[in-house]
């Protein structure tokens, strides 16, 4: 059973959600071969200490190459996200990216309800 998140919870991964995405950007789409990539939520643990960070990639056929690169460049991301968050987090949390798929799964649904 997952436990209702805090409000301090939900505030700092708001917080966290904002300042990814912008880093996200500065990097470039060049970085992520030209995808698109949306940081569609974030959920804290309860100590703070680990980001789960739900993204959504576009064009969605290269969801699994680009997810494998920003795997590859979380340290540098996280780095970042410490120099932003330093005055307000004691620790910087670990980060865990997933791959937000569900904007595929209502196209899917469009896709067959239309036959």
């Amino acid at each position: 059973m997952e436990q209702q998140e805090s409000t301090r919870q939900r505030r700092v991964g708001r917080q966290l959600q904002r300042d990814l995405a912008e880093i996200i950007q500065q990097q470039g789409m060049n970085v992520y071969h030209g995808a698109m990539i949306t940081v569609t939520s974030v959920r804290m643990s309860p100590d703070l200490a680990l980001a789960k960070i739900r993204i959504s990639i576009f064009p969605s056929h290269q969801a699994e190459e680009v997810l494998e690169i920003v795997h590859h460049h979380v340290k540098t991301i996280r780095g970042e996200l410490g120099r932003r968050v330093a005055k307000q987090l004691r620790i910087v949390p670990e980060l865990l990216f997933q791959l937000d798929d569900s904007l595929d799964y209502v196209e899917r649904i469009d896709e067959l309800l239309s036959k």
